[in-house]
């Protein structure tokens, strides 16, 4: 069996998305407002889409939900459907052009979040790339490697890359291009601190911070 992936992507879509664009009229963070999104193509080219959010959310954003045609109540929520043209350039155009199964997809603040099912790494990075033709933004929030071996030394383990800051992110992004992990032949910590415009210490600062937050991931049950 390959060495399968559980991967979520948050993908920053453009302004066009009426899922992501929906999902930025809710002030109410703690959940993503619209959640399980789905699709599927008719002979004529043409794609439905479905979502649900909360009624209450429904009623009180009516005009971002102009484009879109209400089907049923479930419960608290309101089941919404909408048509869109076959071959858009969207994230779920890609997902679907790529045959990759969506384990579950949601929306939140302007960003479509997909959970992904994959044989490796490999294929992951396929799929970003692709991804990253046709949104602003893409960025892995959580990646589970598959245990291959009942009896073998692998240990699955999520990494939260949302926990870090921008300024987190980009330190660790700035050391590891500029080779500042390597054992040898890479950057010293002074030339990523210019790199960054920062001093020594306040790189070391980041630097320290944004690994104690991936490790907790890695070492804390």
């Amino acid at each position: 069996m390959k060495d399968g992936v559980r991967a979520r992507l948050a993908v920053r879509v453009s302004a066009g998305c009426p899922v992501a664009s929906l999902s930025t009229a809710d002030a109410d963070a703690s959940a993503p407002m619209v959640r399980d999104v789905t699709w599927t193509r008719a002979t004529d080219g043409q794609v439905t889409e479905e979502f649900r959010i909360p009624t209450a959310v429904a009623e009180a954003c009516p005009d971002a939900l102009a484009d879109a045609e209400p089907v049923l109540t479930v419960g608290d929520d309101r089941v919404y459907q909408f048509t869109r043209d076959a071959g858009e350039a969207c994230a779920c155009e890609v997902v679907e052009r790529l045959d990759c199964p969506v384990a579950e997809v949601t929306a939140d603040d302007g960003e479509l979040l997909l959970t992904l099912h994959l044989p490796d790494v490999g294929r992951l990075r396929d799929v970003v790339g692709e991804l990253e033709g046709v949104a602003a933004d893409v960025e892995v929030r959580y990646l589970v490697r598959a245990d291959a071996a009942d009896d073998g030394g692998r240990d699955p383990a999520v990494v939260d890359r949302g926990r870090l800051t921008d300024r987190q992110r980009e330190v660790l992004e700035t050391a590891y291009r500029l080779g500042y992990f390597e054992y040898r032949g890479g950057a010293n910590a002074s030339a990523v601190a210019d790199e960054l415009g920062i001093n020594n210490s306040t790189f070391a600062e980041h630097l320290s911070n944004a690994q104690s937050k991936l490790l907790a991931d890695l070492l804390v049950r």
